[in-house]
């Protein structure tokens, strides 16, 4: 919990200090990647450092931190860490590496704020930043005890590489060695680890779209970003019978408990649905599931087989598509969640592009969903919580 001692002064100057998180979170990088270097080769991603996403993404999560203390002094947010926690363990981030952390970002701190912190100051954020990094060293270690394995990278040999939709591809995998394979949840997701046509070694997550409770094979789907540095990589380079290195599955955007689900996505976004609908076919779940999905055109659809199929092969389930071509039979434009008949307590779960989350969040929050029930999965760096502490 916040200190009595620290809360007025955390009060008193977390709108400076968010202020001027967004220069102190690039001069902490700075720092901190000039000393450490090795923590860009397989770590952090070069592409969220040079278009600044990925400091917006930790100032963030510190001032929603710090202002959920403020409000809260007695609780720790454990479920906002939890997101971060998860894509933590996916790229193997260990105790020792929030004490670097810790040096580097307070050095940038003492910098940007030469001219008002104080001794006292300085130990309240001190104080705070503790709380969020032992927090999420608890989480962590729990995540990793969950694996089947205490390995951080292993050896996934691609056996299918086909294309999806018009821009994206499914890449089907299997296991190299008899490492015991964690059992995934359907939302969940792998990291990648690629070299670089620059030797620079390079990860990003991606969900896992298909057969996610197989302990013999991984299948995720991934559009190309062209201006990206590892799905070109993966699309262009990697080919059938080459083996690449995957973590274990990770990932909070699991389909739990029962009653009616509502999945709401837009563009490759689909992904994690894609393995929700797929373990509810398997299963032969009885629950009522309303999918809705928005896309360019029906061809750019990427996993359209797929999931109509596993719709047509669940009793309770439905389709609403919006596509932004006209073509009969669909809804014409953007998703809208007005006109529909949203099950009664459903669980929702929204995946896509930020503004598109933003904006069916809203509606659906209008529409009488509450806000604990609707779940949310970023690809990429949170700006959604960047945005929320701004």
């Amino acid at each position: 919990m916040l200190s009595e001692k620290s809360r007025p002064l955390i009060v008193a100057t977390l709108p400076l200090v968010g202020s001027r998180l967004g220069a102190i979170t690039p001069n902490f990088y700075s720092r901190m990647l000039t000393a450490h270097p090795e923590l860009l080769n397989g770590l952090f991603s070069r592409a969220n450092q040079n278009n600044g996403e990925q400091q917006k993404a930790l100032a963030g999560s510190i001032a929603g931190f710090a202002s959920a203390l403020v409000a809260n002094p007695d609780i720790i947010p454990e479920q906002m860490l939890s997101r971060i926690a998860h894509k933590h363990t996916s790229l193997g981030i260990t105790e020792d590496q929030y004490q670097i952390v810790y040096k580097y970002l307070f050095e940038a701190i003492a910098e940007e704020l030469a001219d008002v912190i104080t001794a006292e100051i300085a130990e309240a954020w001190s104080e705070v930043y503790w709380l969020m990094a032992n927090a999420l060293i608890k989480i962590e270690k729990g995540l990793y005890a969950q694996q089947a394995n205490d390995k951080m990278w292993m050896p996934w040999r691609v056996i299918e590489k086909n294309a999806a939709g018009t821009d994206a591809v499914t890449f089907v995998l299997e296991p190299t060695d008899d490492t015991p394979a964690t059992i995934a949840r359907p939302g969940q997701f792998v990291s990648v680890k690629l070299a670089l046509p620059d030797g620079l070694l390079q990860c990003r997550q991606y969900s896992l779209s298909a057969d996610v409770e197989s302990p013999t094979r991984r299948v995720f789907t991934t559009k190309k970003d062209d201006g990206g540095e590892v799905s070109p990589v993966l699309h262009g380079t990697v080919k059938v019978g080459d083996v690449i290195e995957l973590s274990n599955p990770y990932g909070d955007l699991t389909l739990d408990g029962e009653g009616p689900i509502v999945l709401a996505t837009a563009g490759i976004g689909c992904t994690p649905s894609a393995s929700a609908l797929r373990a509810l076919a398997t299963a032969g779940a009885d629950r009522e599931v309303m999918v809705l999905h928005a896309e360019k055109n029906l061809a750019a659809w990427a996993l359209r087989e797929q999931m109509t199929g596993d719709i047509d092969a669940i009793d309770s389930a439905e389709l609403q598509l919006w596509l932004e071509e006209p073509t009969e039979g669909f809804h014409q434009g953007f998703m809208t969640l007005d006109g529909l008949d949203l099950p009664a307590d459903a669980s929702m779960y929204v995946c896509g592009p930020l503004p598109f989350m933003k904006a069916i969040r809203n509606q659906a929050i209008d529409a009488g969903i509450p806000s604990t029930k609707i779940h949310y999965e970023v690809f990429g760096p949170d700006l959604w919580l960047a945005g929320a502490a701004g």
